[in-house]
C-alpha cells in the first residue's frame, strides 16, 4: 500500500472527524460564545489549507511563505467578527464567557455561513491532497478544475463520512425522519460513480446507489401517508432534498454517456447546501408551523416532480449500465447548434425522447415497480377484504409479467424477430393483454387485444385493465399515492370530473383522444399500404401517439395529481384502453351492489364515496334509490368495499350471475352488529380536511372529513 496515501487518507478522515464535532459544538451550545469559537476554529482549518495549496501548486520557498502569510492574514482577518460575535453575547452586562450563555440563534445568515465555511474547507482540503497525490486539477479552465476538485474521492468521500457522524452527534437535537434521511444521504453521497476511475467501482455505486435512494423514496413516501402534517421547515427540506437528488441523476446520466460530470457537481454542492442548512438550525424543525401536504398542492407537486426527475434519470442510468448494447444508442440527441429556433426546437425534441425512451426502459420499470410495489404491499397489510388482497397480489404480478418480464426477457428469448411491441399500432401488447403469442402477425396481435380485452371487461368489468393488468394501478394504489385521491375532491380542475356523468370537460377529453386514436389508426394503416407516407420523426403515428399518451403524458399527470386528481387516466378519460373497456363495462356484467338499500339510506358517513379513488361521489345515491351501481368509469379497486363499515358493499360480475342463474345467493348475507368505524375507514386510515360536495341522485351534502391529524400506528 502507498504509505504517503494512507497518510493522506488518516488526514482527511481525521479533518472530518475534527469538523463534525466542531459542527455539534456550534449548533448544540448553550454558549453563544462558544459557537462563535467553533465557527472561528472551522474558518481556520479552511483557512491553513489554503497555505497548502499555495505551496503545492508550486513547490518553492517563496510559495511556502506566501502561503503562510495569506493564511495568517486571513486568520487575523476572521477574529474580527468572532470578537464582535463575542462582545454580543454578553447577557444583562455580565461578560461573555465559554460555559453559560444566552445560545446562539442560527437564522438563514448563520447557517449559510456555517455552509459555506464547511464547503470551502472540503474543496481546499480535496484540492490540497489532489496536488499531494500528484494530480493537478486546475491544469485546465477553471470549470474543469471545479468539477475535479468536487468529483474526487477526497472531497465525496469526507462529505459522505462528516454528513455522517455529525447526524449521530446531533441526533437528540434533530427528528428521527431527518435523521435518517441524513444517513442514508451520506451513504448515497459515497457511493458517488465519479468518485473512482474504476469499472468496477462504477458498477458498484450505480447499484448501490441506486438502491439506497429506491429504499429513501420508499421510506419518503410511507412517511407522508403515516403523517399527514408535519413542520414546514421539514417539508421545505424535503422539496429541496428531492429536487438536488434528481439534478443528481440527471448528472450521473450526462457524466456517464457524455463523460461531462459537471451537473454531477453542481447538484453535490447544492445537496452540501441542503444539508448544512438543515444541520445549522435543528430547533427550526420543531418549532416551524405545520405542514398539512394534502392542502398544499403546489408543494406536493414539487415533491412528486423532484422524485420523479430522479427516477426517470436513474431508470436511464441504470439501462445504459445494464444493457448497454441497446441503450447506448438510444438516446438520440440532436445537436443545440444553429438558429435559435433550431436550438429550441432540438433541445423540445431531446427532451420528449429522452423522456419516452427512459420512462419506457425495462429498468426503469423494474425500479419504480420496485418502489411502488412496496407501497401496494403496505397497502395489502392494511387490507381486509379476501377479494381487494387477491386483486392486489394479480396487480403485482401482472406488473412483474407485463411490464418486465415478457417484454425483457420472454420475448427476446421465445420471438427474437418479433417486432419491439412499441411498434405495433393502436395497441398491441404493451398494455398488458397481449396476444402475440396466439397470432400470426401484428394484425392478429391487434385483433386478439381486442377480442381479449372485450371478453374480460365483460366478465369482470373495465378492473381487468384498469386495476390488474396495466402498469398504472401499481403505481396508484399504494398507501400514500392512494391517499392523495383527497386532490379529486379539493382541486379546481379535478373536480370538473367528480361522479359517474359525463361532465363537458370528460367529454371533450373523450372526443380528442377519440379522433387521435381513429386518425393516427388510419394513417398507420394508409402508410402501411403505400397510399400515405406521413410519419412523426421517423415514427408511426399510432406508435408516436402511444409513446406520448402512456410514455410522456401519462406520467407527466401522475406528477400533477394534485391539480388533475388522482387516477387521472381514468375519471378524465383520456386513456384510450380505459375508454374502450369502460364502454364495453356499460353492458357487462359488473356492477357494485349493496346487500341492504336500508343501511345505506341510514348512513351519515357515505364512506365508500370518500374511499373511491376516481370520485365517483354519485354511488351513494344510487345505492339509496336501486341498491347497486353501474358506472363507465369505475375501475373496481374496491376501496368503496373497503371502506364501508358496515360490510354491506360488494362487487358482482361474472360470478354472481352466474350463481343467480343457478337459484344461489350471490354472496353471503351482510354480517350483522357492524358500527361505524373510526374517521379513518375501515383500514384505519388517516384522512385530512377536504372540500365538501354534494351528492347526486337525492343524496345527502357530504360532511368536513375529519381533521389532518397523526394517525394511528398500522
Amino acid at each position: 500500500m502507498n504509505v504517503d496515501l494512507l497518510l493522506f487518507a488518516i488526514v482527511a478522515a481525521a479533518m472530518t472527524c475534527v469538523s463534525a464535532f466542531l459542527i455539534q459544538a456550534a449548533v448544540e451550545s448553550r454558549a453563544r460564545a462558544r459557537s462563535w469559537v467553533a465557527l472561528y476554529l472551522l474558518a481556520m482549518m479552511g483557512e491553513m489549507w489554503i497555505s497548502v495549496v499555495v505551496y503545492l501548486s508550486s513547490p518553492t520557498v517563496s510559495r511556502l511563505v506566501a502561503g503562510l502569510a495569506v493564511s495568517s492574514f486571513l486568520m487575523v482577518l476572521t477574529v474580527l467578527p468572532v470578537l464582535a460575535g463575542l462582545a454580543r453575547s454578553r447577557s444583562r452586562g455580565s461578560p461573555a464567557t465559554l460555559v453559560e450563555d444566552v445560545p446562539v440563534r442560527f437564522g438563514g445568515g448563520l447557517a449559510s455561513l456555517l455552509a459555506a465555511t464547511l464547503l470551502v474547507n472540503e474543496f481546499l482540503m480535496s484540492w490540497g491532497l489532489q496536488l499531494a497525490t500528484g494530480t493537478v486539477p486546475f491544469g485546465g479552465s477553471a470549470l474543469a478544475g471545479f468539477v475535479a476538485v468536487v468529483n474526487s474521492p477526497w472531497f465525496l468521500f469526507t462529505m459522505a463520512g462528516e454528513m455522517a457522524l455529525t447526524a449521530v452527534l446531533i441526533r437528540r437535537r434533530i427528528p428521527r425522519p431527518l435523521f435518517a434521511f441524513l444517513v442514508v444521504q451520506s451513504g448515497i453521497m459515497a457511493l458517488s460513480p465519479p468518485a473512482l476511475v474504476s469499472p468496477l467501482w462504477t458498477q458498484v455505486a450505480i447499484y448501490g446507489s441506486s438502491v439506497l435512494m429506491i429504499g429513501l423514496f420508499v421510506y419518503l413516501f410511507e412517511y407522508l401517508y403515516r403523517h399527514r402534517q408535519f413542520p414546514s421547515a421539514f417539508g421545505s427540506y424535503l422539496v429541496a432534498l428531492v429536487s438536488v437528488y434528481g439534478l443528481m441523476m440527471v448528472g450521473t446520466f450526462v457524466w456517464q454517456y457524455f463523460g461531462d460530470g459537471t451537473t454531477f457537481a453542481v447538484s453535490v454542492v447544492l445537496e452540501m447546501v441542503v444539508v448544512y442548512l438543515a444541520v445549522a438550525r435543528p430547533a427550526l424543525f420543531q418549532d416551524s408551523p405545520a405542514l398539512p401536504w394534502q392542502l398544499r398542492p403546489g408543494w406536493t407537486t414539487a415533491l412528486l416532480s423532484g422524485v420523479f426527475v430522479a427516477e426517470l434519470g436513474m431508470g436511464a442510468v441504470l439501462s445504459v449500465q445494464l444493457d448497454p448494447a441497446d441503450y447506448l444508442g438510444a438516446f438520440l440527441f440532436l445537436p443545440l447548434a444553429g438558429p435559435p429556433g433550431t436550438v429550441l426546437l432540438n433541445a423540445l425534441s431531446n427532451g420528449f425522447w429522452f423522456f419516452a425512451t427512459a420512462a419506457a426502459s425495462s429498468w426503469f420499470l423494474i425500479m419504480m415497480g420496485a418502489e411502488m410495489g412496496a407501497l401496494v404491499v403496505f397497502k395489502f397489510r392494511e387490507t381486509k377484504n379476501l377479494e381487494n388482497r387477491v386483486r392486489l397480489l394479480l396487480m403485482m404480478g401482472c406488473y412483474a409479467a407485463f411490464a418486465v418480464f415478457y417484454p425483457s426477457i420472454y420475448f427476446a428469448l421465445v420471438f427474437p424477430n418479433a417486432p419491439n411491441p412499441a411498434t405495433v399500432p393502436v395497441l398491441g401488447w404493451p398494455m398488458g393483454i397481449g396476444s402475440y403469442p396466439l397470432a400470426a402477425g401484428v394484425f392478429g396481435t391487434v385483433l386478439l387485444t381486442y377480442v381479449v380485452l372485450g371478453v374480460l371487461t365483460a366478465f369482470f368489468g373495465r378492473r381487468v385493465v384498469c386495476s390488474v393488468f396495466c402498469t398504472a394501478p401499481l403505481m396508484y394504489q399504494g398507501t400514500a399515492i392512494d391517499s392523495m385521491k383527497s386532490f379529486n375532491r379539493t382541486s379546481p380542475v379535478a373536480r370538473k370530473y367528480l361522479s359517474s356523468r359525463f361532465s363537458a370537460a370528460y367529454s371533450l377529453t373523450l372526443g380528442l383522444v377519440t379522433v387521435a386514436l381513429v386518425g393516427t389508426s388510419l394513417l398507420s394503416y394508409l402508410d402501411s399500404t403505400g397510399a400515405a407516407n406521413v410519419y412523426i420523426q421517423g415514427n408511426d403515428p399510432s406508435v408516436f401517439f402511444f409513446v406520448a399518451s402512456f410514455s410522456v403524458a401519462w406520467y407527466v399527470l401522475f406528477v400533477a395529481i394534485p391539480y388533475a386528481g388522482n387516477y387521472n387516466c381514468v375519471t378524465m378519460g383520456w386513456c384510450y384502453t380505459g375508454i374502450l373497456s369502460g364502454a364495453i363495462q356499460k353492458i357487462g356484467t359488473f356492477k357494485l351492489k349493496v346487500r341492504d338499500r336500508q343501511v345505506c339510506r341510514d348512513c351519515t358517513t357515505v364512506d365508500c364515496a370518500k374511499g373511491c379513488p376516481v370520485g365517483l361521489v354519485d354511488m351513494p345515491g344510487h345505492f339509496r334509490a336501486t341498491g347497486e351501481f353501474r358506472s363507465t368509469k369505475c375501475c373496481g379497486v374496491g376501496d368503496c368495499v373497503e371502506d364501508c363499515p358496515y360490510d354491506n358493499l360488494y362487487v358482482s360480475d361474472i360470478r354472481h350471475t352466474v350463481r343467480r342463474l343457478l337459484g344461489r345467493p350471490e354472496t353471503r348475507p351482510r354480517a350483522t352488529g357492524h358500527t361505524p368505524q373510526p374517521r379513518g375507514g375501515a383500514r384505519g386510515r388517516p384522512t385530512v380536511s377536504a372540500v365538501p360536495f354534494t351528492l347526486e341522485e337525492g343524496a345527502v351534502p357530504l360532511p368536513m372529513v375529519g381533521s389532518a391529524v397523526e394517525p394511528s400506528p398500522a
